[in-house]
């Protein structure tokens, strides 16, 4: 398969397409043939030599993808082949096929794009990792967000800072 490496710390020019064997998913993941991968923060991080990668992660980018369930470890029970997702991964987003656990895969959003939902699995498991597990928010209790902050767009990631 197509994947894309990082041939040494730096800018998006050190990124380079290489041929590895397709990843085999373990007995609890899901294979996606992706179809889009998102770019966040530990992606641009990993990339410039500042995010190291954990021992059981790929040490490919891309956390977040989106695309067709192709196979199904020996213990999965939530997904088909050919259901659409999109995934928080242990890494390896960025190539034709990524191995992900069943848990981190999220059905495609009805009316988003591939390109879209590739956007969301960070954000959203960061949210409800905070809001629920952390935070303990319960049914019929309320969340207020307080909305003062600043959003840049610097020339290959987005930044949210406090003013």
């Amino acid at each position: 398969m197509r994947a894309v490496e990082i041939s040494r710390p730096g800018g998006p020019e050190v990124l380079k397409v290489a041929e590895l064997p397709k990843p085999a998913p373990k007995a609890n993941e899901i294979l996606v043939k992706v179809a889009a991968a998102g770019v966040n923060r530990p992606d641009v991080l990993q990339r410039a030599g500042n995010y190291p990668v954990p021992p059981d992660a790929s040490p490919l980018p891309g956390l977040e993808i989106a695309g067709e369930v192709v196979e199904l470890g020996a213990a999965v029970k939530m997904w088909q082949r050919g259901d659409k997702v999109c995934a928080l991964a242990n890494g390896g987003g960025y190539a034709e096929f990524c191995a992900v656990p069943e848990s981190q895969a999220l059905p495609l959003p009805r009316g988003l794009s591939m390109v879209e939902a590739a956007s969301l699995p960070e954000t959203f498991f960061t949210v409800w990792g905070n809001v629920y597990d952390r935070g303990k928010l319960a049914p019929g209790e309320t969340l207020k967000f307080v909305a003062d902050y600043v959003i840049t767009y610097p020339k290959d990631a987005i930044v949210v800072g406090l003013p």
